[in-house]
C-alpha cells in the first residue's frame, strides 16, 4: 500500500529526471556519507523509479553484483532504472544499510510523500519532516510548498521550511526563519530553537530566536494547562461514574457498601465477556461490542446487587458497622470468585476502532477519543439517573422511602421491594462505571479497590444524598488532583487532596450541599 501511494505521489508531481544507473549505484554502494549525498541529489529530481528504488532499499530487497544493482522481490529480479525483469547472479550480495542510512531513507520517503494526492498522507509526511529538518531536502520542500493547496498543510510546510533555513549560511534567511518559527505550536520546535540559539553568532538573529522561543514556550504552556484541565475533567468524570452508584446506596439509603468496587469489577468483566462473544461469534461487528456491553454490564452488576440486598443487607439496615463488615467480607468473596473463574492475571479489553486515536488541538495537546467518550457517557448516565430519581414513579418511591420510611409504608409503598430496586440501581450504575474503566486500563480482580476510597470521599464531600454535590465534588477533585499533580507529583497530589478534604469536612461536616427539609431538621 505504501509503495502504491508513493507511485501516485510521484505521478502527481511535475515531470522529473529519471533515475540513472550511476545514481542507483551511488545510493546503494559506498560509505554512508557518499550514499546519503547521492540520495539527497536523487530525491531533488525524483521520479517513480527513484521512489520504488528507495522503498526497495528500505525493505532490504536490493542486491549488488559487481557494479550492477538489482531489486529482488519474491525471487524475481528487476532493473531499478528500467523496471525490466533481469536475471540475478548467484553471487549477488544484499545491500546493508546502517541505522543512519535507514533514517535518511525514511526521511527521503517522507519527503516524496509531500506530493501525494492524499491530504492525510501529506500531513503525516510534514509531521515526520518536522522532527528532523534537513537542508538537503529544501528544494523538495520548496516545490511542495509552492504546490500545496491545503492551507493547514501549507502553514506546517512553511514551518518545516523555516526550520531548515535556520541552518542557512545567509543571515537574512536565518532571521526570517527565526521569526516564522515563533508561530509554531509543535513541541519539536523548542529544542530546535534552543540549539540554534546556543550556536548563533549574530546578535540580531539571537534576539529573534529568543523572542520566538518565548512565543513557543507560551503556546506550549497553554497546551499543558488545557491538557491538565482535560485530564482533570476526565478523572472527574470517572470519579463521577464510580460515585453515582454510591450516591444511591450510601447517600440515599445510608448503606456503607464496601463491595461497591467489586460491583464495578463485575461490570468490567461483563464487558470482557461480551468482547469475547463478539470476537468469536460476530467478528464482523466487533466495533459494536461496547454498545452491547453497556446494558449487559448494568444488568450483571444490578443482579448481583439485588441478590446482595435481599440476602444480606436487608437484615442490617440501621446497623452501619455490621453492614460495613459484611460487605467487606462479600467484596473479598467476589474477588476470589473472579480469580477462580477468570484467573488472577489482568485481562485486556480492546477499544473499538471508533474510540482509537484522538483530536489534536495543539502541537502538544491531543484529546484521546476513549476519554472524550467516557466524559460524555458519564454525563449521559448522570442525566438518566437524575431523570429517574426526580421524574419517575420509582424515583418518587425511592425518595419517599429514604426520607420517611414509616409514612411511605402507610401510604401503601412496598418498602422492601423499593430497597431492592434502589440498591440494584446503584449497583447497576457501578457496573456502568466498570464498563467505562475497562476502556482506559486493564481489567483485574483488584480493579475496584483503586476507586472505592475516592468514591466515598466524593459522596461525603458533595453532601450525603445530593446528586448535584456529587457532580461538583467529582469534577472538582479530578481537576484539583491533576493540577497539583503537575506541580508536585502524583503521590503528593493525593496527599494534598486528602488533607484538603479532611480540613473542609472539619469546617463543613454536611459537605458542599446540605440536606434540606423537615427530615434534616428533625
Amino acid at each position: 500500500m505504501k509503495r502504491l501511494l508513493l507511485l501516485l505521489a510521484l505521478a502527481w508531481m511535475a515531470p522529473a529526471q529519471a533515475l540513472t544507473a550511476d545514481e542507483a549505484k551511488a545510493i546503494a554502494l559506498g560509505e554512508s556519507d557518499a550514499r546519503i549525498e547521492a540520495l539527497n541529489k536523487a530525491i531533488a529530481t525524483a521520479d517513480d523509479r527513484t521512489a520504488a528504488f528507495l522503498q526497495a532499499l528500505a525493505d532490504d530487497v536490493v542486491k549488488v553484483a559487481g557494479d550492477k544493482v538489482f531489486i529482488v522481490r519474491d525471487g524475481k529480479g528487476a532493473d531499478p532504472v528500467t523496471g525490466a525483469a533481469v536475471d540475478v547472479p548467484a553471487d549477488a550480495e544484499d545491500v546493508v544499510s546502517n541505522n543512519r542510512m535507514r533514517s535518511e531513507l525514511d526521511g527521503a520517503l517522507a519527503a516524496l510523500q509531500l506530493f501525494s494526492p492524499d491530504a492525510a498522507l501529506r500531513r503525516r509526511a510534514v509531521q515526520s519532516l518536522q522532527k528532523e529538518p534537513d537542508e538537503a531536502r529544501l528544494p523538495l520542500i520548496e516545490k511542495a510548498y509552492a504546490a500545496e493547496k491545503d492551507a493547514g498543510i501549507r502553514d506546517q510546510l512553511g514551518l518545516v521550511r523555516a526550520a531548515v533555513l535556520l541552518g542557512s549560511s545567509d543571515k537574512g534567511k536565518r532571521l526570517e526563519a527565526a521569526r516564522l518559527l515563533g508561530g509554531s505550536r509543535n513541541p519539536a520546535t523548542k529544542p530546535l530553537l534552543v540549539e540554534r540559539l546556543r550556536e548563533e553568532p549574530e546578535a540580531e538573529v539571537k534576539a529573534a530566536l529568543a523572542a520566538s522561543l518565548r512565543q513557543v514556550d507560551a503556546a506550549l504552556a497553554w497546551g499543558d494547562r488545557l491538557g491538565a484541565l482535560f485530564s482533570g475533567v476526565s478523572l472527574g468524570s470517572i470519579l463521577l461514574l464510580v460515585a453515582l452508584g454510591l450516591a444511591i446506596t450510601y447517600g440515599l439509603m445510608g448503606v456503607i457498601n464496601m463491595a461497591h468496587g467489586e460491583l464495578m469489577m463485575i461490570g468490567a468483566y461483563a464487558t470482557y465477556v461480551v468482547q469475547g462473544v463478539f470476537r468469536s461469534w460476530l467478528p464482523g461487528h466487533f466495533d459494536w461490542y461496547l454498545v452491547a456491553a453497556v446494558p449487559v454490564s448494568f444488568a450483571a452488576s444490578a443482579a448481583v446487587g439485588a441478590i446482595l440486598e435481599r440476602g444480606v443487607i436487608r437484615f442490617l439496615y440501621g446497623r452501619p458497622l455490621e453492614t460495613l463488615l459484611a460487605t467487606w467480607g462479600i467484596s473479598l468473596m467476589l474477588m476470589q470468585l473472579v480469580r477462580s473463574v477468570f484467573g488472577a492475571q489482568n485481562v485486556g479489553v480492546e477499544n473499538p476502532s471508533w474510540m482509537s486515536g484522538g483530536v489534536v488541538l495543539l502541537g502538544n495537546l491531543q484529546l484521546p477519543w476513549n476519554r472524550i467518550v467516557i466524559v460524555g457517557f458519564a454525563f449521559a448516565v448522570l442525566a438518566g439517573m437524575a431523570f429517574l430519581i426526580a421524574r419517575t414513579r420509582l424515583g418518587l418511591f425511592v425518595r419517599g422511602v429514604t426520607q420517611n420510611r414509616p409514612i411511605a409504608s402507610c401510604m401503601g409503598v412496598n418498602t422492601a421491594r423499593i430497597d431492592t430496586y434502589a440498591f440494584a440501581l446503584g449497583s447497576g450504575i457501578a457496573g456502568l462505571a466498570g464498563c467505562a474503566l475497562s476502556q482506559i486500563g486493564n481489567v483485574g480482580p483488584d480493579l475496584g479497590q483503586a476507586y472505592i476510597v475516592d468514591s466515598f470521599m466524593v459522596v461525603v464531600l458533595g453532601g450525603v444524598g445530593q446528586l448535584a454535590g456529587t457532580v461538583y465534588a467529582a469534577l472538582g477533585l479530578g481537576i484539583l488532583n491533576k493540577f497539583i499533580e503537575g506541580w508536585a507529583g502524583a503521590v503528593l497530589a493525593k496527599i494534598a487532596v486528602l488533607v484538603l478534604i479532611v480540613v473542609f469536612i472539619q469546617k463543613r461536616p454536611q459537605g458542599l450541599f446540605a440536606v434540606r427539609g423537615r427530615s434534616a431538621e428533625a
